[in-house]
């Protein structure tokens, strides 16, 4: 007795490796599109269109305001002196961290990342302890005339503090993946070590040192904790654009809070996006 044949079944065709490998990096595009567009894009977007609405002549009392303008100010003011010194000592602690060896270093590299993973109200309250009424210094700046909290060098100190990271964790990387070797050809060819610096390892670093600048500047523009705690939030003296959109909002003119919120955002991103222009221009022109 001869044994039935099974038919057998008939099964679709098979994906490729390509194939597959195709759709799985689709899937991530759509996933990490989807993410920015709902986290960041949206959100942008979001008040654009809110400031917007409002219509011009909002935008044009708001802009004009001249508590808003002082704001503004105060708020270039912090900005570039929190630039300056996070740039020069940022460079300086990269340095150390790439091209030193002493006791302590791996101990020092984690204190650096200390800023980003303290609160800016706990940093803002450091601040009162060490400058504030019966704090460690206060007795000193006291008897010498200078006043700290509750005005403009405690909201320097503080975000200066939060805003330092920045420039040393984009810069370090660079300089481990560049390595000593240049920096050794031209000492030995008689450079002096400031001369060194300028034209070989700043001229190699400026990329990593302008993107930590951008972080640090729009980490400064955009400061509202720690700031709030030692500046005291005093209309027109110490009030800074990121306050005074706090006050716009608790003062329920939401549309004002929109607009100057989207101009501090506006700003951070042309920083960014220029120096990615320039960056950009500049490798066309090399590989010409």
């Amino acid at each position: 007795m001869s044994a039935v044949a099974k038919p057998v079944e008939e099964r679709g065709p098979r994906l490729s490796a390509s194939t597959r490998r195709k759709i799985v990096h689709g899937g991530f595009i759509f996933l990490v599109v989807s993410y920015v567009s709902v986290l960041i894009l949206g959100p942008l977007i979001g008040i654009a269109w809110a400031g917007i609405k409002a219509g011009w002549s909002t935008i044009a009392s708001t802009l004009t305001e001249p508590d808003v303008l002082h704001a503004y100010l105060l708020s270039g003011i912090i900005t570039v002196i929190t630039v300056i010194v996070t740039a020069v000592f940022g460079v300086v602690v990269a340095l150390v961290l790439t091209r030193d060896r002493f006791p302590g270093k791996r101990i020092m590299s984690a204190v650096v990342d200390l800023p980003l993973a303290v609160s800016p109200v706990i940093v803002g309250l450091m601040a009162v302890i060490l400058f504030g009424r019966g704090g460690w210094f206060e007795p000193w700046f006291s008897a010498h005339g200078i006043t700290i909290i509750f005005a403009i060098p405690s909201m320097v100190i503080v975000t200066i503090f939060i805003s330092i990271p920045f420039v040393i964790r984009e810069v370090t990387p660079v300089l481990l993946e560049l390595g000593t070797s240049e920096e050794e050809a031209a000492r030995t060819l008689g450079a002096s070590s400031m001369q060194t610096f300028f034209r070989v390892t700043l001229k190699n670093i400026r990329w990593g040192l302008l993107y930590g600048i951008a972080l640090s500047a729009a980490r400064s523009i955009g400061e509202i904790g720690a700031v709030l705690i030692v500046s005291g939030q005093i209309t027109g003296k110490t009030e800074t654009a990121t306050l005074i959109v706090l006050r716009f909002f608790d003062q329920y003119q939401d549309a004002s809070g929109y607009i100057v919120a989207l101009s501090l955002a506006l700003v951070s991103i042309l920083l960014l996006t220029g120096i990615e222009i320039f960056k950009r221009r500049e490798e066309r022109e090399l590989q010409r």
